[in-house]
């Protein structure tokens, strides 16, 4: 069924809760081991760093996975490094894209990345087409989910055939809705730790481009609202951060996505308002596969089996696996 709050996932008794879920993989989770090399993709105006994974060659080969990350993260954090060591298990190379400024360096331009980016995807993409591959995946965490699932949905003509879907998890599809969860009270310490990596993004840019950044109460900011505005909303072309979240967000064009599609957002997620749990989008889209799990948190589903793989990295290669696996290859 496209819609399901059904779910194998369990969570451990001492983590149901979204909070638990979510803080426990960044404090305790162990380091996945897997390998990443690095390499740089050039684009028109700038540059992106991407980490490749090879595919385990005792598994049948399928094709290449792009895993986006979230706001604010890289490829080498542990969540992704654990879906790409998941996928690569089970026959998938994995290219790991890190968002502008986010892969150690500084992007060359004013302007860094947002949540509904997807001209970046789009060039890793074809970057993967490039080098030979024939069978592509996406798969995206968060910010990195709503870009990959508005690539998608915005342009389905754009997207080349050889994608062959996508699984995507913790997905604020409304943005407007999720920057006033966000704000409440109750999640202070993730926006405070949000804010905090953003603040040194822009004295960063300010330093790199003088007189074009005015920096006056950036340490005073407590909310998405007026970072959005002062900064994010001007440098990318929107009048108001308003209209950043009202046009970013990949709720209105969930409708458009044409390849099999499996969104994962859990029930206790501190981040999620309901309007990001898209179940009319969902009923009348055939290949959009919505489930809910009443536990997980954000970017959790945290899963103590020994082998250090969580329930989502399993999830997503069980899906991607299962599609069209007879035409796997380059």
């Amino acid at each position: 069924m496209p819609v399901s709050f059904a779910s194998s996932y369990r969570a451990p008794f001492f983590l149901r809760n979204g909070h638990a879920q979510t803080i426990f993989p960044v404090l305790f989770r162990p380091r996945p081991e897997v390998e990443q090399r690095r390499e740089r993709l050039h684009l028109p105006d700038d540059f992106i760093d991407l980490d490749l994974t090879p595919a385990d060659p005792f598994a049948p080969f399928r094709g290449v996975a792009v895993i986006s990350h979230g706001l604010e993260g890289n490829s080498r954090r542990r969540y992704v490094q654990g879906m790409a060591g998941a996928l690569a298990a089970t026959g998938w190379d994995v290219v790991a894209r890190n968002f502008r400024g986010c892969g150690g360096e500084t992007n060359r331009q004013p302007h860094m990345y947002h949540s509904g980016e997807t001209d970046d995807l789009h060039a890793t993409v074809q970057f993967c087409l490039a080098r030979g591959y024939r069978r592509i995946a996406l798969v995206g965490f968060s910010m990195g989910g709503n870009q990959t699932l508005k690539y998608l949905g915005e342009n389905p003509d754009r997207v080349p055939p050889e994608v062959v879907g996508a699984a995507a998890f913790s997905v604020p599809c409304d943005l407007v809705g999720a920057a006033a969860v966000l704000d409440r009270p109750a999640n202070r310490i993730y926006m405070e730790y949000f804010l905090r990596s953003l603040r040194v993004k822009m004295r960063e840019k300010a330093a790199l481009f003088p007189g074009r950044f005015d920096l006056a109460g950036l340490d005073a900011m407590r909310t998405f609202a007026e970072f959005d505005e002062r900064f994010t909303a001007p440098l990318h072309g929107f009048a108001s951060a308003m209209d950043y979240w009202t046009r970013s967000g990949c709720l209105p064009v969930l409708h458009g996505i044409r390849v099999p599609t499996l969104l994962v957002n859990a029930c206790d997620d501190p981040f999620l308002s309901q309007s990001c749990f898209p179940e009319t989008e969902a009923a009348r889209n055939p290949a959009l596969h919505l489930e809910m799990p009443r536990d997980g948190g954000h970017v959790g589903f945290v899963t103590l089996n020994g082998g250090n793989r969580y329930w989502s990295e399993a999830r997503a290669a069980d899906f991607l696996g299962a599609l069209g696996a007879e035409q796997a290859g380059h």
